[in-house]
């Protein structure tokens, strides 16, 4: 519920519980939400089965695949399709979850929460529509201002729920991330108005992300024990690739044998796991705007276990790095490349893979998607199985995806006149005193309720 620790640090699970290989071959025939309570209820003791049960199966009956997180094969690679939901992008799978914990939790509490959140794009309309309408709930959600696509903008920007505050901050994401853990790192701030956090640095948002990793590995290798696949994950906060981190570490060894991390030109990330060098630069704008980050928010956790889980040590580091905006890494490379291998795209290399999948497969790539494709073409390994991710539906960027393929990309029914709706947003500086005051003005407060 409290997102960042009270020190601005992120929260971590004190350990992380191990699979067999007899217990996950018992999984293979379970459901989505089956194999979800499973994972899940390895972390959490503090709410009974049956609840937990109930939230994960109203979270994820929102979505218009029965399997969730169905996969489809396409030339060498599986593809991941994680845009099921109700905003059609990845985020709706932890999302939907996070809403309905926190709603049965603030309820059993008798207490409210007012979420902030920054997003590139795609987090916040997955937020907003987890907790819509939810009572004991308001929710902040910075984006910065017309450097999203239209159609995530109207995604957030259209629902005018009572309990739902936009801003767009004259900014990046990155400032808008920025100004969300100054205001988490103001105690008194925080506590007087119950912030809560639902970006990746909520763990419960990695929590759920796990699971697709676990639900791809048995859908892919199944019951055949010395086998391993690989996923590449189209990442710019460091939290879905974390995810899979976690996963690794879970489950039997080998069983995930690479995890390759593909950056767009906003490259910090591919330019750690290669070079070793962690160092700020200006943010690109690009094609696939969800990933024009600099700063990952999550770095931090991984940064944590690079460092053989020393938290002064990482305390010292991320101090380092605001003070500097660079960490130098390399004495660690080559723990890094155990864990990671990666590489970058151009916004035409992003063009020319949608271009050329849709040719030779008849399949429509959203850009984020097409970064994974085409970092998985590079750096795939012969004779072992490549898991996609597939971050997002492509009608959410039918204007690059149009100038690709030459035609527009099928529509859904989720997007139906939403370029036409009235919107509600605020427009603001980038300035955390201004965000401050804004929220001080709406933010729900223990005494309304009672």
């Amino acid at each position: 519920m409290m997102g960042l620790a009270e020190d601005g640090g992120l929260l971590l699970p004190r350990t992380i519980p191990r699979i067999g290989y007899e217990t996950l071959t018992s999984w293979n025939n379970l459901s989505y939400p089956e194999l979800a309570f499973e994972i899940m209820s390895r972390f959490i003791d503090d709410i009974p089965s049956s609840d937990l049960k109930d939230i994960i199966n109203r979270s994820y009956a929102t979505f218009s695949s029965e399997e969730v997180t169905p996969l489809v094969h396409h030339g060498d690679l599986h593809i991941l399709e994680l845009f099921h939901g109700p905003t059609l992008a990845f985020k709706d799978i932890a999302l939907q979850f996070l809403g309905n914990l926190f709603e049965y939790l603030l309820s059993k509490n008798n207490s409210i929460l007012n979420i902030i959140g920054a997003t590139s794009g795609d987090t916040g309309s997955a937020a907003i529509y987890g907790v819509r309408g939810k009572e004991r709930l308001n929710i902040f959600i910075l984006h910065p201002h017309q450097r999203i696509s239209r159609v995530q903008e109207k995604q957030m920007t259209t629902v005018t729920d009572q309990n739902v505050f936009n801003i767009a901050i004259r900014g990046s994401f990155d400032d808008g991330q920025a100004i969300v853990k100054t205001l988490f790192s103001d105690i008194q701030f925080k506590n007087k108005y119950s912030l809560g956090a639902i970006n990746s640095i909520n763990w419960a948002r990695i929590l759920a992300q796990v699971v697709y990793y676990v639900h791809s590995c048995l859908h892919v290798i199944g019951h055949e024990k010395d086998c391993s696949l690989d996923f590449t994950v189209p990442t710019g906060n460091f939290g879905d690739i974390f995810a899979g981190f976690i996963a690794k570490r879970m489950l039997p060894a080998g069983t995930i044998r690479q995890l390759v991390l593909a950056t767009n030109s906003n490259d910090i990330l591919a330019r750690f796991v290669n070079n070793g060098d962690y160092s700020l630069s200006d943010v690109k704008i690009t094609s696939s705007p969800s990933m024009d980050i600099q700063a990952a928010s999550n770095f931090e956790r991984y940064l944590y276990y690079l460092v053989d889980n020393d938290s002064p040590r990482t305390k010292e580091l991320m101090k380092e790095f605001a003070q500097t905006g660079t960490l130098d890494l390399t004495s660690y490379q080559e723990q890094i490349r155990r864990d990671f291998v990666s590489s970058s795209v151009s916004n035409e290399e992003i063009s020319d893979t949608i271009s050329r999948f849709y040719k030779e497969h008849d399949y429509i790539l959203d850009p984020h998607t097409a970064v994974g494709v085409q970092v998985a073409e590079k750096l795939k390994t012969a004779g072992v199985p490549m898991v996609c991710l597939a971050t997002a539906h492509p009608a959410k960027f039918s204007e690059v995806v149009e100038k690709s393929i030459g035609t527009q990309p099928p529509s859904s029914d989720v997007l139906a006149g939403i370029l036409e709706a009235p919107s509600k947003c605020e427009i603001m500086d980038a300035d955390s005193k201004d965000i401050r005051q804004y929220i001080s003005r709406h933010a729900l407060q223990k005494s309304t309720r009672d």
